[in-house]
């Protein structure tokens, strides 16, 4: 067989191999043509629920002086604020839990007119009448059961200004975290059924979201006081924490076939 022959038998195979190799490619692709085809998904959405019951309550309080001299309110509001702290101590608060959040000294003016009068713009003039001093403390009371005593407790230290208590969970996601598994519970309980219903069968989750029903808060109960150091105890308030119900949405996007 001469050189030519040889290369043109080379040339022959090569393009019958290429041949069957092209018809056997085109046949898998036409078996699996149904893989090419666009995935069939369902989405269902679903809520998942959990009840909150308070574990922390916070309170801040105000001492407030007035005068004509900044530092005699100073040292009178001081003495106020240290003895409201060493009486919030005593209850068992941790010093970790106590944060002051103010502490503002402002003049006071009084606007006095000067003869004659001029009407409708009367002349006057502003006189400096005194002082305000306001010191605000935040307290975080871990234990519910020690917050009627103290919201009693702190006017009779010369605290008079008390605002709260807000109640709060320490731990929020542990609650959430609940609702959560709940809803993917019944989304998927929910996308079996219908797949059931329609002779299909649920392959794999395409995605998901969820969606916190609404911000983790507690009604607000409001304790007012004027201080002064009376000898008189107060009868303690009534706290009820009460509870939050919390949900989660989830949309969950799933492939069937």
């Amino acid at each position: 067989m001469d050189k030519l022959t040889s290369k043109t038998l080379f040339w022959v195979l090569t393009n019958f191999i290429l041949a069957v190799l092209l018809v056997l490619g085109l046949k898998v692709l036409f078996l699996h043509a149904p893989l090419l085809e666009p995935e069939m998904t369902v989405t269902v959405s679903a809520e998942g629920k959990a009840t909150i019951i308070p574990d922390i309550a916070t309170i801040d309080f105000s001492v407030i002086s007035e005068g004509k001299d900044p530092t005699a309110i100073q040292t009178e509001n001081t003495g106020k604020m240290n003895q409201a702290i060493d009486f919030v101590k005593s209850q068992g608060i941790d010093k970790k839990d106590i944060k002051t959040t103010g502490y503002n000294l402002y003049p006071k003016y009084d606007y006095t007119r000067v003869e004659p009068q001029l009407y409708p713009y009367p002349p006057g003039k502003q006189v400096l009448s005194g002082y305000t001093l306001t010191q605000t403390v935040e307290v975080k009371i871990r234990d519910l059961n020690k917050v009627a005593a103290i919201l009693s407790g702190l006017p009779g230290k010369g605290v008079n200004e008390v605002n709260g208590p807000n109640f709060t969970v320490e731990d929020q996601d542990t609650y959430l975290n609940g609702a959560r598994e709940e809803a993917f519970t019944k989304a998927r309980a929910k996308v079996e059924a219908m797949a059931k219903a329609n002779g299909v069968r649920v392959a794999r989750v395409v995605t998901f979201s969820e969606n916190q029903g609404g911000p983790i808060f507690y009604a607000r109960a409001e304790a007012m006081g004027k201080g002064g150091g009376d000898a008189t105890t107060p009868v303690p308030p009534t706290v009820e924490p009460g509870s939050q119900e919390v949900s989660v949405q989830v949309s969950v996007t799933y492939a069937i076939r």
